[in-house]
């Protein structure tokens, strides 16, 4: 017999989001490290409140609620408070009871400012490296950097030169018609109106140039987990400056090996590697005027041609971030608001990857 379409609303809602979540769902050990990783920032949280007031969002239920926004490639604030509003695993991921309201997406924002300011996503993010540290999933001596552009909100058309008057004959304030063709711009005369930050850049020669951010990770060699972050303006040498830079903030005082690819093989870059006690293992360059800085002392242990081979895995970071966590144009202007997303990506791709290798080692042993 066909069953009628028919439907009919409950008076009751019987039992709790913890049941209705299956036990083998893939959020399960994502949101037990999230909330070890939350756990061990309370007192960083509580420097960020006043003591009196009006209680504000939890923040870690915002920092969850963020992390939903990442891990299911949700375009923006306003569509993540409509998507918690009835989807019930998402609920529970946050810690929103199933009958709780929602917050207002003006309140949310605004509270997410106050974790920009307080340094969270950085914070946050090495609570993830301690316990992929503790689960024996870094290496601890071998590494690899990289970067890649991401591209900001802004249009070409707000690429003007500096200083330049406003004008007052456009036919539409908020999309002018620009003729920029034939016209030289370069980021010493040019500035973006709507991003000051963003820099016109390109990845490679033959590729067009786009207003855009220098995204660098660190990456170590056992597992392709993300160690350091760090987000530059464009520019010519900010792959290699923010390589150093991971490199100084390296804790320890054992020698580490840094793979890297030919971007990273000038004289100035392997220098500054060793001088930070690192072994620069950089693809060689053998096109580049002068020779490559990386010579036979370097090349001839047979931990390089490895390094070179496992450098790759950063990749794998660059098209998650790209694809799953929206990175590939950002949905936020200024230096500051665009790093903090990158650092909390860079987090969220570490719980998925610790997730991913515990299933793997379950199935191996199993």
């Amino acid at each position: 017999m066909r069953g009628r379409d028919e439907s009919q609303d409950s008076l009751f809602l019987y039992g709790c989001l913890e049941q209705r979540i299956p036990a083998a769902h893939p959020l399960r050990p994502i949101r037990k490290m999230a909330d070890e990783a939350l756990g061990a920032m309370d007192q960083d949280f509580a420097k960020l409140y006043a003591p009196l007031g009006r209680p504000s969002i939890p923040p870690e239920q915002q920092l969850r609620a963020l992390l939903v926004m990442v891990l299911y490639s949700i375009r923006s604030e306003r569509r993540l408070m409509e998507e918690l509003d009835y989807n019930l695993l998402y609920r529970w991921f946050v810690g929103l009871g199933s009958e709780e309201a929602v917050w207002d997406v003006t309140v949310f924002t605004k509270n997410r400012e106050r974790f920009i300011d307080g340094e969270v996503a950085r914070k946050f993010f090495y609570e993830t490296v301690e316990q992929a540290r503790a689960r024996n999933l870094i290496s601890e001596e071998h590494f690899t950097v990289d970067g890649t552009l991401i591209e900001a909100w802004a249009s070409q058309k707000s690429f003007r030169p500096k200083n330049a008057p406003k004008s007052t004959d456009e036919d539409d304030p908020g999309n002018p018609t620009v003729n920029f063709h034939g016209e030289k711009r370069s980021n010493q005369t040019h500035q973006s109106n709507s991003d000051p930050d963003a820099r016109l850049a390109r990845k490679a020669s033959g590729q067009e140039a786009k207003l855009a951010y220098c995204g660098n990770v660190m990456t170590e060699n056992r597992n392709g987990l993300v160690v350091e972050a760090e987000l530059k303006i464009a520019g010519g040498t900010a792959e290699r400056a923010a390589a150093v830079e991971m490199i100084d903030r390296m804790e320890g005082n054992h020698s580490i090996t840094v793979g890297a690819d030919k971007a990273y093989d000038t004289k100035d870059c392997v220098r500054q590697m060793r001088e930070k006690g690192a072994t620069p293992h950089v693809a060689q360059n053998t096109n580049r005027p002068g020779g490559s800085a990386i010579d036979a002392r370097t090349t001839r242990h047979s931990g390089y041609p490895v390094s070179q081979r496992r450098r790759k895995l950063v990749e794998e970071f660059f098209g998650w971030l790209k694809t799953v966590a929206g990175q590939r144009k950002t949905k936020y202007r200024g230096l500051w608001r665009v790093g903090w997303t990158f650092t909390f990506a860079a987090a969220a791709y570490n719980l998925v990857r610790m997730r991913n290798l515990s299933v793997a080692v379950s199935s191996a042993t199993a």
